[in-house]
């Protein structure tokens, strides 16, 4: 009797046990070769090897995930320690060790002007081994960090020795020589309102590494916003060492006493004020709250109404100055653009038509847009505050992004499996879906879009979705991008859908998208047929010269009826030969007759009245009334084959011949 064969049962245990340890990617991936050693049977060993393969994606998501997690509490942590500390030395040692820690670097360091010996010196380092590159001085506007501070721009380089756009000097290139540095990120300390004017640069924060490296556009953005902190902390340090000298000075001069310490009492109250706005706007942070908790609160401050816009002008908040909802338009993208731009530039707010806007940028990318319906002037205090909202709204804006970057990535696989092989497993697709808040028994709306290039076309849908009250999701399929979106009403339009998301897509790629929309339709299955739908009613707009426009199938005329699943053959007939059934009805004539005959016998009206066994001015009239009913372009090519096409069906659906 022969031994039975192993079961595939021990190594999927083996494979989860794996994973609960956090074991590497080569014992993951040895578990295959086990069980093929074992003996176990072709099909059992088939699922072995698509269950390791899943195990492998799940722990590159789980420590995506620590990843991820690590960067915000390095953030949190940032924020908590600029509440928390007033000591300038401290919060800039830790601001520097967190760049560190975030970007994963070797070191990471600050430079700050020197404005009484005209250079930059190092402020502080952190991972730094060489005592002459601690030391080292750099003169204004030479090294990465001279085009940094000139620009106000952040730059990096992969290979700081072969990188020929700033100039190097023998000093600066000895001292990281002797460092050892490579690869290296500067971005700059924006001060937006300073003694020295608006958006000057106050000092540079860099990221290096000993090896080559290319830093990422997160990796910018997100040192920007540690960035930010740092000339926050800098600015305020400065502030309250303005306000000790102040009070220094008025105890030598008695004679102006009085007035002075009203003068300072003012400023202390305004600086005051200005650290507990910050405080609490720091405090929502590290609560983990949104950015509509964020508005409440400098509303509330500044006693006026605020919004907050997404880069193409539609609302992400709007709240009065006692916290209720305010009802709130999509702003004109242009002009929001062109003012967050004037923002930016001067890194500063800016009055324009009775409204304070203030950009919320992340590096040099347009997050949102601040807004401040208010006509009167802000005193420096409150201007400062505002200041400040935007770049705790960017660090949440950016927060929220990475996560559902991550949430969508994720789902993103779903999408695809459900588009290749929904007849395979459709119970587990959906059960797969409900675990990541998809239900595909409910009803959707699939959307196929292309245009642009593809690497920009797909963040694009990503932030479309991210950005609005759109519930769904994106992914990147058969060369093109696949929107699965929540149909709230069952009768919801299609077209509606494909032409607002080809306008915004539009609008964030700064090409022409063109999009086909399906549905409602719901169940793997169904979804998966949708999408064939779609793909096919993309082409046919790409044929027909519609690009850069959204549609769908029941809008193309009778190639709709071609390209359709539902083929909604009576539908395209009422709607082409409606005004002409809903007549002869009515009066009983015979126009659709009339008109079959004519385009029967090829145009020509001495064969139709033949046919028809009338006099030929009979055929006449009622080709006239044909004109009235259906308009001048009856006759035209496109609209004739269409009228054709109609007749044909209407007389194979009625039962009857020519």
């Amino acid at each position: 009797m022969s031994a039975p064969t192993p079961s595939a049962a021990p190594h999927l245990r083996l494979l989860l046990d794996l994973l609960a340890e956090d074991a590497p990617a080569e014992a993951l991936g040895a578990v295959s070769s086990k069980a093929r050693a074992a003996g176990v049977s072709a099909g059992e060993l088939a699922e072995v090897e698509a269950a390791t393969a899943t195990a492998l994606r799940i722990r590159g998501v789980l420590r995506q995930h620590r990843r991820r997690e690590l960067q915000l509490t390095a953030l949190f942590d940032t924020a908590g320690d600029l509440a928390a500390s007033r000591d300038l030395d401290e919060v800039l040692k830790a601001i520097v060790r967190r760049a560190r820690m975030l970007l994963g670097t070797d070191t990471a360091y600050l430079t700050l002007p020197d404005e009484e010996a005209g250079d930059t010196y190092m402020r502080v380092t952190d991972g730094s081994v060489s005592v002459l590159f601690q030391r080292l001085r750099l003169e204004l506007g030479h090294g990465l960090g001279g085009l940094v501070a000139q620009t106000a721009s952040p730059y990096a380089t992969p290979d700081y020795r072969t990188d020929d756009r700033f100039h190097h000097t023998r000093n600066i290139n000895a001292g990281v020589l002797d460092e050892g540095l490579v690869a290296i990120l500067g971005v700059p300390l924006l001060l937006g309102s300073s003694r020295g004017g608006a958006g000057k640069v106050i000092g540079v924060l860099f990221a290096a590494d000993r090896a080559p490296r290319v830093f990422s556009p997160d990796e910018v953005a997100l040192l920007c916003s540690l960035a930010a902190h740092a000339a926050i902390a800098i600015d305020t340090a400065r502030a309250l060492d303005d306000t000790r000298s102040a009070l220094d000075e008025l105890a030598e001069k008695n004679a102006e006493l009085a007035e002075a310490n009203a003068a300072v009492r003012a400023h202390s109250a305004a600086m005051q004020r200005a650290e507990e706005a910050h405080d609490r706007l720091t405090d929502l942070v590290l609560r983990g709250r949104d950015v509509k908790d964020v508005a409440a609160a400098v509303a509330g401050l500044l006693d006026s109404p605020l919004t907050i816009h997404d880069p193409g002008g539609r609302p992400l908040a709007a709240v009065r100055p006692d916290g209720a909802d305010l009802a709130a338009d999509s702003m004109d993208a242009g002009w929001l653009a062109e003012t967050a731009e004037e923002s930016r530039t001067g890194a500063r707010a800016v009055h324009r038509d009775g409204r304070w806007i203030c950009a919320v940028l992340a590096g040099r990318e347009l997050l949102a847009g601040l807004v401040l319906h208010r006509r009167a002037q802000l005193d420096d205090s409150d201007r400062r505050l505002f200041e400040r909202a935007s770049v705790v709204t960017g660090l949440l804006l950016l927060l929220r992004r990475t996560v559902a970057e991550t949430e969508n990535r994720i789902r993103g696989e779903l999408i695809n499996d459900l588009l290749t092989e929904a007849d395979r497993d459709p119970a587990g697709l959906a059960e797969r879906g409900r675990r990541l808040g998809i239900d595909l028994d409910r009803p959707h709306l699939l959307l196929v879009a292309e245009g642009g290039a593809r690497e920009r076309l797909a963040p694009a849908a990503m932030r479309y979705l991210f950005g609005g009250d759109i519930h769904g999701v994106s992914a990147e399929h058969a060369g093109n991008v696949v929107l699965l979106i929540e149909a709230g009403d069952p009768g919801a339009a299609a077209g509606d859908a494909a032409r607002a998301a080809a306008a915004q897509l539009g609008q964030l790629v700064q090409a022409p998208v063109t999009v086909a929309a399906t549905g409602p339709a719901r169940s793997a299955r169904e979804l998966a047929s949708a999408h064939g739908e779609a793909a096919r009613c993309l082409r046919a707009m790409r044929v027909l010269g519609r690009t850069g426009e959204g549609a769908c199938v029941e809008e193309l005329g009778f190639l709709g009826v071609v390209l359709g699943n539902a083929q909604d053959v009576d539908g395209f007939v009422s709607a082409t030969l409606g005004p002409l059934l809903e007549y002869d009805a009515q009066r009983g004539t015979h126009l659709v007759r009339t008109l079959d005959a004519y385009f029967g016998s090829g145009g020509s009206l001495i064969r139709a009245k033949d046919e028809l066994h009338v006099h030929v001015n009979t055929v006449v009239q009622r080709l006239d009334r044909v004109q009235v009913l259906l308009g001048r372009d009856w006759n035209e090519p496109g609209r004739a084959l269409e009228l054709q096409l109609a007749l044909r069906l209407h007389l194979l659906t009625d039962g009857r011949e020519r």
